[in-house]
């Protein structure tokens, strides 16, 4: 089987920034702050990529929902490797307006009209940590899945896959026929940096638009964000002399 993958990729704040909500405690203030493609689905890429290396994949496609801003993200993954991109273009001003459900579900449209037999995505976005689209994916397109990946095989000539994962008692490894979906977890790879000349190369590779409206998928949000507010300031720590005084600090904080 010629495998056709379908790589998911999310535009959020940068990893390396520190955030800070609202005035209005609704959402995180994000119209300021630098966005780069989610490192779980930066891995993603890559794995995809790797695939197409090894002539096990014919084609990667990378996709991006959102803002116009996001085919930024999308020329990170055609720099990467990918092969072309889809960019379904729907309203969403960072605060949660896009959520797991829409996105599962024009992410099944799209792989159902790019006939891919294979989508790989990061297992959650470091925004909102959802952890939720890829398994919604699975769902809808009445697919096996494989979440948390930390070593991905294709095998019996492309018609299945064999993932490794971890879980709390080791590792386990899941055997899929294709097509499947699998999300990925942070020891899956290490990710490339995109050199120069492929980030160049990037910009002539096709980049398609599409109107979330044109895939019929309703996309108003279904559940509300009453109140966001910063995590408590940890107070300093002091030393002890011994257990005894711990003890009684600890009794006196309320603790024991």
């Amino acid at each position: 089987m010629s495998l056709r993958v379908l790589v998911g990729c999310k535009r959020v704040v940068d990893y390396a920034v520190k955030p800070r909500v609202n005035a209005t405690k609704t959402a995180v203030d994000t119209k300021t702050l630098k966005h780069s493609l989610n490192p779980f689905d930066e891995i993603a890429v890559e794995e995809a990529v790797r695939l197409k290396e090894k002539k096990l994949a014919a084609e990667v496609i990378a996709v991006s929902c959102g803002p116009a801003k996001c085919q930024e993200t999308l020329r990170t993954a055609l720099a990467m490797g990918a092969d072309r991109a889809v960019h379904i273009e729907c309203a969403d001003d960072g605060n949660g307006l896009l959520q797991p459900l829409a996105v599962a579900k024009l992410l099944q449209k799209t792989a159902e009209k790019e006939k891919a037999n294979l989508i790989i995505l990061g297992k959650q976005s470091i925004d909102d940590d959802a952890n939720q689209t890829g398994q919604m994916l699975a769902g809808l397109l009445n697919w096996p899945q494989a979440t948390f990946a930390s070593k991905v095989e294709v095998v019996e000539g492309g018609n299945k896959v064999e993932v490794t994962r971890e879980i709390d008692g080791g590792m386990e490894t899941l055997s899929a026929p294709l097509p499947a979906v699998i999300t990925a977890d942070l020891r899956l790879n290490q990710p490339r940096y995109a050199t120069l000349p492929n980030i160049m190369k990037a910009k002539k590779k096709k980049l398609e638009t599409i109107k979330a409206d044109a895939l019929g998928v309703d996309v108003k949000p279904r559940i509300e964000t009453l109140k966001v507010t910063e995590p408590a300031v940890r107070q300093g720590g002091r030393l002890v002399e011994s257990v005894d005084e711990l003890v009684a600090q600890l009794k006196k904080d309320g603790v024991l």
